[in-house]
């Protein structure tokens, strides 16, 4: 949803001026199977981020209005996230014990700095930052992060403790833990068959007995309430929390009171790195889903604006006793398959959570742990995506370099380094390749006024006259390549009188470069070379201006190869054009 004129700082004037009754009522029903599906999935994350069940119920509630708002989504559900909870857990942990006063303290003020840098970078406009995480590294990342997801809640499934925040101590903590309770597992293995079946089955179940395909699509999208609802009525008529099945327990009922986070400089210095993080991943995670929801209705989002959404949410969060939320694709989906129309599906949504908070203690008391365990279990395994990292093999081994260390880093070393080893290990395979850029020499084809790699096509060359095509950028990390390239071809080649430098490819020539551009241009005229250059784009002409190499170049500038050649070697030009 495009804010506009003065309403860009709040878009959800916009929405409001032309909103209806038809559009209300599309947006509350929305809302209200929206909250179905929260319910189960914020006890669930607030118990992977190692919280107590009712913050995550609080983390969707005032994010959920502050998004609202400011956001420029017509779509995107925010509340916690599986991958953002254990991203928290990883980093809180390293603060206090987790269910402590402390390890509380330490997430709502994570949650209140990464509000901070949402909001900074969105006044600043800086949301092209985010482009710096590659999709391949977050897609390692997350596929990564999926499979670690999984393993902390096998112990959930089964009724066994485990701890640790990598995949070989989860393991190790699952298959030397003491027994397998048999209560909790048949509680979480059956809960996880009937989700599975859910997903794969149910489908083509309902539609063979006639339901139209949106509302088969929506009670399959649903089917996680339905089993948890289902498994609580079980637990709750045959009173097996008093056989030893773990549930949820006591949930304080009332809405949430303020809290505020810690201002001590000893939790920020340890936070701040990792706040850093979730606001990065978080922000692409939810402009990624924003914008191919934006796509579908031929709508479009403002990311800047985004940033500010997701700050006030974050910041709302962290004084209303929740934690950092994100974009979420599962609520997100449902979400637009149940017709929301304006971000007032989220208000309702929000609406629905404050009436059910009273009485939430007494309904989500009997809810069992492993059916909750099982819940995030089939919902990250939509994050752990093969298919990507397939065609990232296929497509480029730098990426997929990337997205294997990525994917390596964090199941061995954990989340936070295995995000950051992404980023690294893309900066420096992106200098390495851009250090050595593609360069081909060129000749005209016969027949027409066009040029090409002479190792492609069969060309026209003259021996006096050499054309080095570059095809990338100029900076530091490559000038002293260029030299070294151009040298190369140029050495014992008695009869060349000119080089062409052809840079229908170049989009950018820094300092370094220029420099270099001037000791070829200095050594080719000693050897009796004129350097010429031809095709140069608007942008590094204006650069090349505002300096003196134009004057001191010993050949021209053309506008395009074809005039270059047609004035350096004019005969053999023109019969290579009419032969």
């Amino acid at each position: 949803m495009q804010p506009e004129g003065n309403w860009k700082v709040l878009p959800a004037i916009s929405w409001m001026s032309r909103y209806n009754r038809k559009t209300f009522s599309a947006d509350l029903s929305a809302g209200f199977v929206v909250m179905l599906l929260l319910v189960p999935q914020s006890l669930a994350y607030a118990m992977l981020a190692g919280l107590p069940p009712q913050m995550g119920l609080y983390a969707a509630m005032f994010p959920l209005l502050l998004y609202a708002l400011f956001g420029t989504s017509s779509a995107l559900a925010v509340g916690p996230v599986a991958v953002v909870s254990l991203m928290l857990a990883s980093a809180v942990g390293r603060v206090a014990e987790a269910g402590s006063s402390d390890y509380i303290t330490a997430t709502l003020t994570l949650a209140f700095i990464s509000g901070l840098f949402l909001l900074a970078m969105g006044f600043l406009r800086l949301g092209f930052l985010a482009n710096f995480l590659s999709h391949p590294v977050i897609s390692g990342f997350i596929s990564a992060a999926g499979v670690l997801i999984a393993a902390s809640q096998l112990g959930y499934l089964v009724g066994v403790e485990t701890n640790g925040s990598e995949l070989m101590e989860l393991l190790t903590g699952l298959f030397t833990a003491s027994g397998i309770d048999p209560l909790s597992a048949g509680f979480g293995l059956g809960s996880l068959l009937a989700l599975w079946w859910c997903r794969t089955a149910l489908v083509r179940l309902l539609l063979r007995i006639g339901l139209p395909d949106s509302m088969a699509l929506m009670l399959v999208r649903t089917s996680t309430v339905w089993v948890v609802v289902l498994a609580t009525a079980i637990c709750w008529w045959f009173g097996l929390d008093h056989e030893g099945l773990a549930v949820v327990g006591a949930i304080p009922s009332g809405l949430p009171v303020l809290t505020l986070p810690s201002l001590s400089l000893d939790y920020w210095q340890v936070l701040i790195g990792s706040a850093l993080l979730i606001s990065a991943v978080g922000f692409v995670e939810s402009v990624s889903l924003a914008q191919a929801f934006a796509a579908r209705r031929r709508q479009r989002i403002d990311p800047d604006q985004e940033l500010i959404a997701l700050g006030m949410a974050n910041l709302s969060a962290s004084v209303s006793g929740g934690y950092p939320v994100a974009g979420s694709l599962s609520r997100t989906g449902v979400n637009v398959d149940a017709g929301a129309v304006t971000p007032a599906a989220g208000i309702i949504t929000a609406g629905f959570l404050f009436l059910l908070l009273p009485w939430a203690g007494p309904i989500l008391y009997f809810l069992p742990v492993p059916t909750l365990a099982a819940t995030i279990v089939i919902a990250v395994i939509g994050l752990i995506d093969l298919e990507m990292i397939q065609r990232t093999w296929r497509y480029s081994k730098s990426d997929f370099t990337a997205m294997a260390t990525t994917v390596v880093v964090t199941l061995v070393a954990g989340v936070e380094l295995g995000i950051l080893s992404g980023v690294v290990i893309s900066v420096l395979l992106y200098l390495f390749r851009t250090s050595r850029p593609h360069m081909a020499v060129v000749g005209q084809i016969q027949g027409t006024e066009h040029f090409r790699n002479v190792d492609r096509f069969d060309v026209v060359l003259s021996p006096r006259v050499v054309t080095i095509r570059v095809d990338g950028s100029l900076y530091f990390a490559n000038a002293r390549y260029l030299e070294d390239q151009i040298y190369k071809r140029v050495a014992g080649d008695c009869e060349l009188r000119h080089l062409i430098l052809m840079c229908p490819g170049i989009n950018d020539i820094d300092a370094s470069a220029l420099e270099s551009l001037e000791a070829i241009n200095e050594r080719l005229g000693s050897a009796g070379i004129s350097l010429h250059l031809s095709e140069v784009k608007g942008p590094v002409m204006d650069k090349l201006k505002r300096t003196g190499f134009q004057q001191e170049l010993t050949g021209n500038i053309y506008l395009s190869q074809y005039q270059a050649m047609l004035q350096l070697e004019p005969e053999l030009t023109e019969k290579t054009v009419v032969s």
